[in-house]
């Protein structure tokens, strides 16, 4: 696989397993356990994907832009779904 290939399936496994934990992390208290968790457990995932896909440490500020912007997105889905009921 072309290696651009193997970055856009990291970035987008970033982004996709991050959208559900930022939808329960919306639903979290601040600060507590739970919100750090969601926040945090995607992490592993990723990091074991892009060392096994062999992708340089160079390119974990776009996975984790990618991890971030799938927590934006999850949360902005619950918040949306609690205005609307």
């Amino acid at each position: 696989m072309p290696f651009a290939g193997k970055v856009l399936i990291l970035v987008a496994a970033a982004f996709a397993m991050n959208v559900p934990l930022g939808y329960l992390r919306e639903g979290a208290k601040k600060f507590s356990f739970r919100w750090f968790l969601y926040i945090h457990m995607s992490i592993p995932f990723i990091v074991l994907l892009r060392t096994g896909m062999g992708i340089s440490y160079w390119y974990i500020p776009l996975s984790l832009g990618s991890a971030v912007a799938g927590q934006l997105v999850g949360g902005r889905m619950r918040s949306a779904s609690g205005r609307a009921g």
